[in-house]
């Protein structure tokens, strides 16, 4: 019997139920701006740490009772977690998943066992979607915990090490896209430097460019319809992370010629270690045109670490979520539950309950930004901020029809004495509290 089958199917009851391992507020056919509830969230469980890690920190051994793991990993083993996975996802009513090839897939020692353990794998992944109809949302491939990557992948010193990724990668786009999967995701953990005294920086951003156009190109070769991602994150494991956030990795992507062909997963807790809130990384998506999916697990502001949290409140996430309804919801991404347990929550009961509470605090979040685009006082007042740029001066600076000299000669003819007009910024914020009721 699988280790989270002690769970009923866990179901919506509403606000007023006593049952913790039910949804109060996730309602998933429930429309909401004439869309359902799941297809405005698009909730996903990440198999690394919900099935594949042990509770582990840097200070004590694992606490959590996973059966299927050791060192190495075989057949049976990933056959026993991927039974699990798809027990808990189908309790869970989770349409969605997503996995980084390792964890799906028995220890391999040389490139072709690597390849040869991913398809067998991949075989019994396709019955399960087949037979429960859940989805991948998206499949990564994990270059960056094997000592072979401790000097990055696409960004290593070795080019044994970039062809080992190469391997990985083909294999895994090639999984992903025959299993089904939405997106692809790059997340360059150890794509950076601990030290510019043994670095050539250029080098290497010369060769992670190098590399991310050789997945655009696998990707149209094989007719992969998905989304290519590139997740950013500021350091940790590195000093520096090449993508080390939305503009940045813009920066990086037009660099190289990639900036139709590639787009950014965001992550709450990525974006607050770079000193940034999420909300002004999926606006920075936005802006450059890229924005494409979203991890939503937080951090804890006492920690300067990737705490890898699940979500808890509500109002946080709404101001990210107005822009998410603004932009008429996800294209090919979701919310991915890239969250873990703390290492005293070993009953596996709480695997249920961190992603019930993390789904309903989703669902709040939804609610509430829903009412504040349908009330539209936010969309106004940011409206009404902007009105000058509709004047004739506004119109004729953004058509280029000024020059920086006659524009210059225009103000001094006028004697323009621009008068200062609030922000109303504690105005905005208030409209984003009245309505977190939910």
């Amino acid at each position: 019997m699988s280790l989270f089958a002690c769970i009923e199917p866990v179901r919506y009851e509403g606000p007023h139920t006593r049952n913790d391992l039910a949804y109060r507020v996730y309602d998933r056919d429930r429309l909401v701006l004439g869309k359902r509830m799941e297809d405005w969230l698009r909730p996903a469980v990440c198999y690394w740490h919900s099935f594949n890690w042990p509770g582990t920190d840097m200070f004590g051994g694992g606490t959590l009772e996973r059966p299927w793991l050791g060192s190495p990993v075989t057949e049976a083993m990933a056959e026993e977690k991927l039974d699990a996975a798809f027990d808990f996802l189908e309790r869970l009513g989770v349409r969605y998943f997503t996995f980084h090839d390792v964890d799906v897939m028995a220890t391999a020692a040389s490139p072709r066992q690597h390849e040869g353990n991913l398809r067998r794998i991949e075989e019994r992944i396709a019955a399960k979607i087949a037979a429960t109809g859940v989805k991948l949302l998206w499949g990564t491939a994990n270059l960056f915990s094997h000592p072979r990557y401790a000097g990055g992948a696409a960004t290593s010193p070795d080019p044994e090490v970039f062809a080992w990724a190469a391997v990985q990668v083909r294999g895994c786009l090639e999984t992903t896209h025959r299993l089904g999967g939405e997106n692809y995701v790059l997340w360059g953990g150890r794509e950076g430097y601990d030290s510019l005294l043994n670095t050539d920086l250029r080098g290497e951003l010369d060769r992670y460019g190098r590399f991310l156009s050789m997945v655009v190109e696998h990707k149209h070769r094989i007719g992969f319809k998905g989304t290519i991602l590139l997740e950013p994150k500021p350091f940790e494991p590195t000093k520096h992370q090449y993508d080390r956030d939305v503009a940045a990795v813009c920066g990086f992507l037009q660099r190289y010629g990639l900036a139709q062909e590639v787009k950014v997963n965001i992550e709450v807790n990525h974006a607050t270690l770079a000193g940034l809130d999420f909300e002004h990384e999926v606006a920075a998506a936005r802006a450059c045109g890229v924005f494409g999916s979203i991890d939503i697990n937080r951090g804890d502001p006492r920690n300067g670490w990737d705490t890898d949290q699940f979500p808890n409140n509500a109002q946080e996430l709404v101001p990210a979520l107005v822009q998410l309804i603004e932009d008429g919801g996800f294209t090919s991404g979701g919310f991915n539950f890239d969250a873990k347990l703390r290492r005293q929550s070993v009953d596996p009961a709480d695997l249920y309950l961190a992603h019930i509470g993390g789904i309903d605090t989703l669902a709040r979040a939804l609610l509430a930004a829903a009412d504040v685009v349908t009330e539209g006082a936010l969309a106004r007042l940011r409206d009404e901020r902007y009105r000058g740029w509709r004047s004739e001066l506004g119109r004729r600076i953004v058509s280029g029809e000024l020059t920086l000299a006659s524009l210059a000669d225009l103000a001094a003819e006028r004697g323009l004495d621009p008068a200062f007009r609030s922000g109303r910024q504690e105005l905005a914020e208030s409209l984003i509290a009245r309505h977190c009721k939910y």
